[in-house]
């Protein structure tokens, strides 16, 4: 048994993403003694959205990536748009 936190792999496929005046970073990453790939998106305020789910290979998560940004637009991962306002009393 090791004595040793496992080291973390980042893929290749993580990177600087912007799209319709949204940057993000986009990480895929995984631990060295672990298949599957965990996917991470962290926007300029620092705000990080992970996935639930893990992907058998790092493409797989980054198709996941550029699916969510089909399917609802780059502005999901800016904070405006997982604020839910309250009615004023």
């Amino acid at each position: 048994m090791s004595d040793h936190d496992p080291n973390l792999v980042i893929s290749g496929l993580s990177g600087t993403v912007t799209q319709d005046g949204v940057t993000v970073e986009v990480n895929i990453v995984r631990l060295e003694d672990e298949p599957d790939w965990s996917l991470e998106v962290v926007n300029s305020s620092g705000t990080s959205t992970v996935w639930d789910d893990q992907f058998p290979t790092d493409a797989a998560a980054l198709d996941a990536f550029r699916q969510a940004v089909a399917e609802e637009g780059m502005a999901c991962f800016l904070d405006s748009a997982t604020v839910i306002p309250f009615p004023s009393r």
